[in-house]
């Protein structure tokens, strides 16, 4: 009997009632990627840019995550076309890409994701993970339902282009990065600046009203709620490594009362 892959985060965004919560995995540990795939959360961005994640990390991460009721979005270090089809064949079905800035790097993106004639993503599904080495039915002709493609707007060109990027045919939604947002805006380290702020939720009503879904990055609750209410359709309100650094300090304050708190405050991603 042909197998069956798990629904895409294109799909479960459509059939949600309400936004989808989530959180970074970037330890590059398929034990901790495990432990939060058992949260009850939605959804976990696997992160490749930022984390120390090889290829044999990711398809780790993700055989740990398959048994629990959870989405896995995997963030590629980049759009080159080879990394996208290596990580395409390794079983990632929904895939984030970074630094998206024009409509045109949007569609060669999508180009990547796709097979020819409408792409130029190379074949390899009998040697690949992705198609369970071709023990998903009609796996090449119908590998665009079994993927979902997310582009990352976090700069200031990429703002002022976000209805053209998010019009791409291919693109099924668009992940808005504020801290890489601030850098671009001269506001280095300041991702809840009002500015920035600003442009964040210019961006979410911008994308939301082409019907495309949008999230956000905010791990603090106030803000999180803020775009929220904007009309962000998911958010990452927080990461493995974030939460043991900030849970560990906070020990640290308990039972050393010498320690300084001062020092243990460090600014959200």
């Amino acid at each position: 009997m042909p197998l069956q892959l798990a629904s895409t985060f294109r799909d479960n965004l459509a059939e949600a009632d309400r936004p989808l919560i989530g959180m970074w995995v970037c330890s590059g540990s398929p034990l901790v990627a495990e432990i939060c795939a058992g949260s009850g959360l939605d959804w976990l961005l696997i992160d490749g840019e930022h984390g120390p994640l090889g290829l044999e990390s990711i398809v780790a991460q993700l055989q740990a995550i398959a048994g629990y009721p959870i989405t896995p979005l995997v963030r590629a270090p980049s759009g080159d076309t080879v990394i996208i089809k290596q990580y395409l064949d390794l079983g990632v079905q929904n895939l984030l890409v970074p630094m998206v800035n024009t409509g045109d790097e949007a569609r060669a993106v999508v180009s990547a994701v796709r097979y020819p004639p409408h792409g130029v993503r190379g074949v390899g599904s009998a040697l690949a993970r992705g198609a369970r080495w071709n023990r998903v039915d009609n796996y090449l002709t119908r590998a665009d339902e079994f993927t979902s493609l997310f582009v990352q707007i976090e700069t200031a060109d990429a703002v002022a282009n976000a209805a053209e990027i998010a019009s791409v045919d291919g693109v099924d939604g668009a992940f808005v990065g504020p801290s890489d947002l601030a850098a671009s805006m001269g506001l280095l380290g300041q991702q809840e600046h009002p500015d920035v702020v600003a442009s964040v939720e210019q961006t979410i009503r911008t994308i939301a009203g082409l019907g495309k879904p949008v999230g956000v990055n905010a791990f603090d609750p106030s803000v999180a709620h803020r775009y929220l209410e904007a009309g962000a359709h998911f958010v990452l309100v927080g990461a493995d490594v974030a939460l043991l650094a900030r849970g560990s300090e906070a020990l640290t304050a308990k039972y050393i009362p010498s320690s300084d708190p001062a020092e243990t405050t460090r600014a959200s991603y």
